[in-house]
């Protein structure tokens, strides 16, 4: 089976964008649990959580930022793709329900490294950035 690599340096401009959307489940935040091992009761114990500022369960951090990989890897720039480091800051919970569109905007070239800043915004359904930061990834490399 053959793959078509993504996006190379010089076919990505300063401001194109990827976005992927999914709604977050209970099923997903125990399934993170269980693959991370992060059992915290603010995430998987709806009880306790209800006695929190949060007033009910929250998703773990990894469970919306995940969302990135889809729009890396397999939009822009795309398969090939290598991540090489993330900065995130969280600004709002993300709870169960929550429909999260992470999005990957780029932000600065330097082609002499194959290295690609972008941007990066996690909104809910009600456009409220809930996460933002910004990583660096190396796009494939096609050849001539």
């Amino acid at each position: 089976m053959e793959y078509e690599l993504g996006k190379s340096m010089d076919e990505i401009q300063i401001g194109d964008k990827a976005s992927h959307s999914k709604t977050i489940t209970e099923t997903d935040i125990y399934n993170y649990a269980g693959i991370s091992g992060d059992f915290n009761p603010l995430h998987v114990n709806k009880e306790y959580a209800m006695n929190t500022r949060f007033k009910g369960i929250i998703a773990h951090g990894g469970v919306a930022t995940s969302l990135l990989g889809p729009a890396l890897g397999m939009k822009l720039p795309g398969l090939g793709t290598l991540f090489l480091e993330e900065r995130t800051r969280f600004k709002a919970p993300v709870f169960p329900g929550d429909t999260i569109t992470a999005t990957a905007e780029a932000a600065a070239k330097d082609e002499e490294r194959n290295i690609l800043t972008m941007k990066l915004t996690w909104e809910n359904q009600r456009g409220e950035v809930v996460i933002e930061g910004e990583c660096k990834v190396m796009p494939p490399r096609k050849k001539k």
